[in-house]
């Protein structure tokens, strides 16, 4: 990136930002200690190979990396082994089966508690079940559940006998469904009538349905789960009730061993527009990865801990966080149907206070709602029990990881601000809470076993502050193995830009430390003036300011500048916001103060061109900003599909305010 990028001040993390060691005792009792950084460093495949060995092999390996043709690299290649054995059987083999697997809650209050024995059963019933519906190894099922056990169970018995999955999360249309179905060849899809959402059934067959009837797909069977116990439309033959097939079956299977370069599963990426993205990943190396960042990152002990991931299932972070990582690493979990504020806003707290959960991993979205509502709503409630916090999703400004220490962990609790993708499979950059003086705001590192590396536009590493390109430079076993049938649009994507080495996409800088900050995707980054702003920098200044509970900002089109600032706001409740304006005139005094603020903390250059107070901001229901649709809505143009918001109504609201944008 140029040298005259804006520089980011002390606001926004330096070397002079604060650090959090972990207490004598956190390190003591670590999981993971200092010494791994020296192991992974001295013999980098020696060591992968020993996080793989944790695993159980019908076949053991005798290769670790197999390069020959790069950049699709294939790890523990002459090595077989079975996901679903090693998320469940082994457990039960090794006298663990009544420990608690899963502890769901449903939004509407009701829960179940299953055991790794009861789990392992549901899993080999589900296997054959499907078995009989005509599934076999290397075909493709599309699952499109909501969270519930059997959105679990599904996964693991397709893995068990050697189909790879295509999880597609429960808000996407029929038309993306479609897409996805038929890109992936999938010959059997597994739903459910519904799901509740925000205190309401929340229908999904309908839009299986929508999805088939536009045709070309290979489907033979739908089947599908009673959740909620409405009305669904039917197709004999078709058509088969999860509770007429799975619990019949017999609880004795045989997995299906497969070689460690099997393909899992695949993952369509969000946002992909046109033809879909599939990131598909083998099956040894990502359970080798998953396996161990999971234990390591988040400090896991899994006969004491209660871990919870918050994310869905039909995203990355339900695959490695939900699933594999903590099934391979036998802990106890939570997983929760709903919304953080049905049917009040302290209900994620309340399941923390019930459960006893000693991990929580969620996003800076959630995060900075929390904040928004104010800090009494946690405050009601018993969260002594939390001793690591993670964040994943994007890059969380130092005041919200400073706010989530406070506020929940007590200002005693490690936070692990993990940054990794879709196409990494398994985290990259993080935190060990045993061993690192945290940062607020940066990632910091990467882990053990991953080379990673800041470029210039040459592709030379960058050790000063300046700002340039996240590319990793070595091989790593969570890897993504292609693009499902576009090999050419792989290599394209990934590897062109700095040949050899994986480019990320995103932009960040080293600070002197050595700690990696990230300042979002590259496509975030705008020119204003000639001056390359980071969209990530500016919402971190404004979310910096005590009125600003969460912003987002894009850029649009300007005659003048090339590109201007537009920031969506969102201002803060609670007790703690004084000194706001009120009045008629309250929002513009609000929008000058913003603006001002920014600039003292970046510079003139970054002020906004605009700045719209919202309610709310488009996300979708994994947490995640529709920038694009802001972009739309910025540059006063037909907002895009809405259909993967969590509220398709928001849109409407930001449009009418955004006819009379304050300026």
């Amino acid at each position: 990136m140029p040298a005259d990028e804006p520089q980011p001040t002390t606001d926004h993390g330096t070397t002079d930002s604060p650090t959090y060691p972990p207490s004598p005792e956190f390190a003591a009792a670590a999981a993971v200690g200092a010494d791994v950084y020296d192991r992974a460093a001295a013999d980098r495949l020696g060591f992968w190979a020993e996080q793989a060995r944790t695993l159980e092999w019908e076949t053991p390996f005798s290769t670790v990396l197999d390069d020959s043709e790069a950049p699709r690299y294939g790890w523990f290649t002459d090595g077989r082994l079975n996901a679903s054995h090693n998320a469940v059987d082994r457990h039960v083999a090794a006298g663990h089966g009544d420990r608690v697997a899963l502890l769901w809650e449903g939004e509407d209050g009701g829960s179940r508690r299953i055991t790794y024995a009861e789990l392992a059963d549901d899993v080999a019933r589900a296997a054959n079940a499907l078995t009989s519906l005509g599934v076999g190894t290397g075909d493709r099922v599309a699952i499109y559940l909501p969270m519930i056990p059997e959105a679990v169970v599904a996964m693991l018995a397709c893995a068990r006998i050697g189909a790879p999955h295509s999880v597609v999360f429960g808000g996407f249309s029929a038309d993306a469904l479609h897409s996805r179905i038929l890109d992936a060849e999938a010959t059997l899809v597994i739903t459910a009538d519904g799901g509740y959402r925000r205190g309401a059934a929340s229908p999904l067959k309908p839009a299986v349905d929508d999805a088939l009837a536009k045709g070309g797909t290979a489907v033979a069977h739908v089947l599908v789960v009673r959740r909620t116990g409405g009305e669904v439309a039917w197709t004999p033959e078709r058509d088969v009730w999860w509770h007429d097939v799975v619990p019949q079956a017999s609880a004795e299977h045989e997995p299906v061993w497969v070689e460690a370069e099997h393909p899992l599963f695949i993952l369509y990426t969000s946002g992909t527009t046109g033809k879909p993205k599939g990131i598909f990943h083998s099956t040894g190396g990502y359970l080798t990865q998953t396996s161990f960042t999971h234990r390591a990152v988040f400090d896991l002990h899994p006969e004491t801990d209660v871990y919870w991931c918050t994310a869905d299932i039909g995203w990355i972070t339900g695959h490695s966080y939900v699933v594999y990582g903590p099934l391979l690493n036998g802990a106890t979990q939570v997983i929760y149907e709903g919304t953080p504020d049905t049917p009040h806003r302290g209900r994620w707290w309340e399941i923390v206070q019930k459960y006893g959960v000693t991990i929580l991993y969620t996003a800076p979205t959630a995060i900075r709602t929390c904040m928004k509502w104010g800090e009494d709503v946690p405050g009601g409630f018993d969260l002594s029990s939390l001793r690591v916090l993670g964040s994943v999703g994007e890059p969380i400004n130092p005041e919200a990881w400073t706010w989530y220490r406070r506020a929940i962990g007590g200002d005693r609790t490690p936070i692990v601000d993990t940054w990794w993708q879709t196409e990494t499979g398994a985290i990259m950059i993080s935190p060990l809470p045993g061993v690192t003086a945290a940062k607020p705001g940066s990632a910091q590192v990467p882990l053990p076993g991953v080379v990673a590396e800041v470029l210039d536009d040459a592709g030379a590493p960058i050790h000063d502050d300046r700002a340039g390109y996240l590319a990793l430079t070595e091989p790593w076993p969570a890897m993504l193995r292609g693009i499902w049938g576009d090999p050419q649009r792989f290599a394209d994507t990934y590897w062109s830009r700095f040949p050899g080495v994986y480019f990320a996409g995103d932009g960040a800088r080293r600070d002197a430390d050595g700690d990696i900050w990230l300042l979002g995707r590259v496509d975030d980054v705008m020119n204003v003036s000639g001056h390359r702003l980071s969209t990530a920098e500016i919402e971190s200044a404004l979310v910096s300011h005590p009125w600003v509970a969460e912003a987002a900002v894009v850029g649009a089109s300007d005659e003048t500048t090339g590109q201007a600032v537009v920031a969506f706001v969102i201002l803060r409740d609670g007790e703690e916001v004084t000194d706001r304006p009120s009045g008629d005139d309250a929002d513009e005094q609000v929008v000058a103060a913003l603006r001002s603020h920014v600039g003292a903390a970046i510079g003139p250059i970054a002020k906004p061109r605009s700045i719209l107070v919202v309610a709310e901001l488009p996300k979708t229901r994994s947490g995640k900003i529709m920038r694009r649709l802001l972009r739309d809505v910025a540059e006063h143009r037909d907002v895009g599909d809405v259909t993967t918001l969590a509220d398709s109504g928001v849109m409407g609201l930001i449009q009418q305010g955004m006819a009379k944008p304050a300026e």
